[in-house]
């Protein structure tokens, strides 16, 4: 059974203490999913949305993937690293 947490990203944007809260999510359960819903203050369009996708897998490292719909953005933990498949 796979775990979703529900975060939001607001106007101060990506900050230490928000990927400190999200790694700590991740870690506390196994095959948790976290979603972050990036609001409005945070955002003008879709392409905010898919950078602060970008820059969270930059800071969190290869073992993490994520995944864009709509205004949301899907963060999942693997236990190895990752490679995409235009990566391949």
């Amino acid at each position: 059974m796979t775990l979703q947490t529900e975060v939001q990203l607001g106007k101060k944007g990506l900050t230490k203490e928000f990927i400190k809260d999200i790694e700590r999510r991740l870690e506390k359960h196994r095959n948790a999913i976290v979603k972050i819903s990036v609001l409005k203050s945070a955002r003008e369009n879709k392409t905010d949305v898919k950078r602060y996708s970008d820059e969270l897998i930059n800071k969190l490292g290869e073992k993490y993937t994520s995944r864009t719909l709509g205004f949301s953005i899907f963060l999942r933990k693997w236990r190895k690293v990752r490679v995409s498949k235009s990566e391949k």
